[in-house]
């Protein structure tokens, strides 16, 4: 058996390896040289050194999404995980109706992004328009719906994570913790969290880098507006690439640093997160 896995496995890897050359690979190393150069299409670039980097870090619309993605994923990071964190708690406990719940609150990660940012644009119009409110009329408003809209999606999704992380701690652990006096909230802080940390690492992770990429409801609900005050740094990349006339070479550069900060970010919080592991 070990022998046919040995001669047939680059059969079976060839095609797959293939593809991921061609579609993700030669794209990613050609990103990263066009960001290089001034182009309008892949044909006639031409190679203008670190131009396109310094005029990046001229645009005050690139420097003001990036904080603005900053605050959103701290804001939005906190909260889902606290939020998915608490009901999960709940939702392991001996209640009636919890694989319901459970279902209920997972469902709204099914419904992309596009349409969600939508569906909830006109929900937060129909209620503001009571007041002669919309919700694009001020960047606060914006925020707070991303940060509404992005917590209702991903709350249940974490909440499954952790779930299988708070049924995976041994029950001596809480059970001799209580024979030795620990009131709820010591067992909590003193046994469960020091035992979720793998879960908590990964819905970090997952809440770190989604909220950094975040672009289909940003896109639908907001659309950077008023004047691009809620405009992301993936959206920015976007219209710097598609909406301006000659920052093709720009918006490839502003790729290019979206990727390197976003994979930069991820490994710090993993680094972070796993040093705190405990094993079991």
């Amino acid at each position: 058996m070990e022998k046919s896995i040995k001669r047939y496995f680059p059969v079976f890897l060839g095609p797959t390896f293939l593809a991921f050359l061609i579609g993700f690979i030669a794209p990613f190393l050609m990103g990263i040289y066009l960001s290089f150069c001034d182009f309008r299409t892949v044909t006639d670039a031409k190679f203008n050194g670190l131009s396109n980097y310094v005029r990046l870090f001229q645009d005050g619309e690139f420097v003001h999404a990036f904080f603005f993605t900053a605050l959103f994923t701290v804001t939005t990071l906190v909260l889902i995980n606290v939020i998915a964190f608490a009901v999960a708690l709940v939702l392991t406990r001996e209640i009636r109706g919890t694989n319901v719940f459970r279902t209920v609150f997972f469902m709204p990660n099914l419904i992309g992004g596009i349409v969600l940012g939508y569906v909830w644009q006109l929900i937060f119009n129909g209620i503001l328009a009571r007041y002669d409110l919309a919700l694009k009329i001020s960047a606060a408003y914006g925020f707070w719906g991303l940060v509404v809209v992005i917590c209702w999606q991903q709350i249940g999704y974490m909440m499954i994570i952790y779930i299988a992380g708070l049924q995976s701690i041994p029950g001596d652990l809480n059970e001799a913790a209580e024979i030795d006096g620990a009131n709820g909230w010591q067992r909590l802080w003193n046994v469960t969290i020091p035992n979720m940390m793998p879960s908590i690492t990964i819905c970090t992770f997952l809440t770190l880098t989604n909220g950094f990429k975040l672009f289909d409801q940003n896109l639908s609900l907001t659309a950077g507006e008023p004047m691009k005050q809620t405009e992301m740094l993936a959206l920015n990349i976007f219209n710097t690439f598609y909406g301006r006339v000659g920052y093709q070479g720009v918006g490839q550069a502003k790729a290019v640093l979206f990727f390197i900060l976003v994979v930069a970010l991820g490994l710090i919080q993993l680094r972070m997160t796993r040093s705190k592991e405990v094993q079991q």
